[in-house]
């Protein structure tokens, strides 16, 4: 049975964005960079296996992820996991799998507290229980530049000494190369007048095309959704059933939900 916390301590109200994402990432050897990266609800779960063994399926938890119907699965994973151990809390999963900062933030101060209120200080080894699966995009995204000295050892010749081209004959001239940049930017400046008008064109004609797509793939995510969301439905009550006896039609839901995928279907 789990601790009820029905408002935020002053303890947590008091701990800063950063502070409070630091104490994620430790517990969870995760890599959270921002707040907003815990919309995916792959945190709270792990929190919830943490907290109550065998509470949350682990293995159909989405750890790294970018997809808003995952983000979802995973949030109606956790509160199927707060009913199992009667906690009455309700999770606004449509908040906060939008990635709003404040929605995001005062779920996670509140479920700080619910932490704080049911921990028992057991260990637990969180990076293997999700099976080292990555958690956060921390600075796996980051583009690094190289620096100067690797550049250097890399491409040697790019950083080489100008005296090294000085056999260069000296009648090439300043005025010789001006003249030829110019007559190089006056051609170039030709070409595009002449394709400017056809490349505005086809400019329009793809943007049209990318949104009338963006607007058909909005319209069958949703429909999936909605789908997934009544299979989980449904898989949690056969689990629920399940748990008294193995009832042959409950097995026989069992066995079309988790069938494979062949030939494409």
């Amino acid at each position: 049975m789990a601790t009820h916390v029905y408002s935020t301590s002053a303890s947590t109200e008091n701990l800063s964005a950063d502070d409070m994402l630091v104490w994620v990432n430790n517990r969870l050897q995760a890599q959270f960079a921002k707040i907003e990266e815990l919309c995916t609800g792959a945190a709270y779960c792990q929190f919830m296996d943490m907290l109550f063994p065998n509470s949350v399926p682990m293995t159909r938890v989405k750890c790294f992820t970018n997809s808003e119907h995952e983000y979802i699965q995973n949030f109606q994973i956790l509160q199927a996991s707060f009913k199992k151990i009667n906690a009455d809390k309700i999770i606004p999963i449509d908040d906060l799998v939008t990635g709003d900062f404040q929605n995001n933030f005062k779920f996670l101060q509140w479920f700080k507290g619910f932490f704080d209120a049911n921990y028992d200080g057991k260990e637990y080894d969180a990076r293997a229980a999700r099976e080292g699966a990555q958690m956060g995009y921390g600075t796996a995204h980051a583009k690094i530049l190289p620096s100067s000295d690797a550049v250097q050892q890399k491409f040697p010749s790019m950083t080489a000494p100008l005296t090294a081209h000085s056999t260069v004959s000296s009648s090439v001239t300043l005025e010789s190369v001006t003249k030829a940049a110019q007559r190089t930017n006056s051609t170039i400046e030709k070409c595009n007048e002449n394709s400017t008008t056809a490349a505005d064109e086809r400019i329009v004609e793809l943007s049209i095309e990318i949104m009338c797509m963006h607007l058909s793939l909005h319209g069958l995510e949703k429909e999936r959704d909605r789908y997934l969301s009544r299979l989980v439905d449904i898989e949690f009550l056969c689990e629920e059933v399940d748990e008294g006896e193995a009832l042959p039609l409950v097995q026989k839901i069992f066995k079309i939900l988790y069938a494979p995928f062949d030939n494409g279907h």
